[in-house]
């Protein structure tokens, strides 16, 4: 029997988001072949935000890919997404930055309309992965 706890196998990669340390979390865990992203924002590195909702979908997907890289696991090990639009007038500009990123995957997906953390954010995207 193993006397490390069922967490100890957990691996966690870190964004450095500033909410990560004010809420208590972390960009990405790994646990066995599963990977679970956390809501990921369009924010680039300097802090800034793109004010084009296509080009903060794109961002929130560079971060995610990141983050699975990073833990063993590749955009094709997605199987579900879920988008949350902060208005129905970026619907069409998340789904076009979605079905570029994974179009071919076609993960199970949810979009939804929602207020966001930020103002400026007119998307946040989660992800699950599992690696084969």
């Amino acid at each position: 029997m193993n006397s490390r706890g069922p967490l100890d196998s957990r691996r966690r990669v870190s964004s450095g988001s500033p909410f990560e340390a004010t809420i208590g979390f972390c960009r990405a865990i790994r646990a066995d072949n599963r990977v679970i992203v956390s809501g990921t924002a369009p924010v680039w590195p300097d802090g800034s935000i793109n004010h084009d909702a296509y080009a903060q979908a794109k961002r929130c997907f560079e971060i995610i890919e990141a983050a699975l890289t990073e833990l063993g696991a590749r955009m094709e090990h997605v199987v579900r997404t879920r988008m949350y639009v902060s208005g129905s007038a970026w619907v069409d500009a998340v789904s076009r930055a979605h079905s570029e990123a994974l179009g071919d995957v076609r993960p199970a997906a949810t979009m939804v309309i929602a207020q966001l953390l930020n103002e400026q954010w007119k998307v946040e995207i989660e992800a699950e992965a599992i690696i084969p």
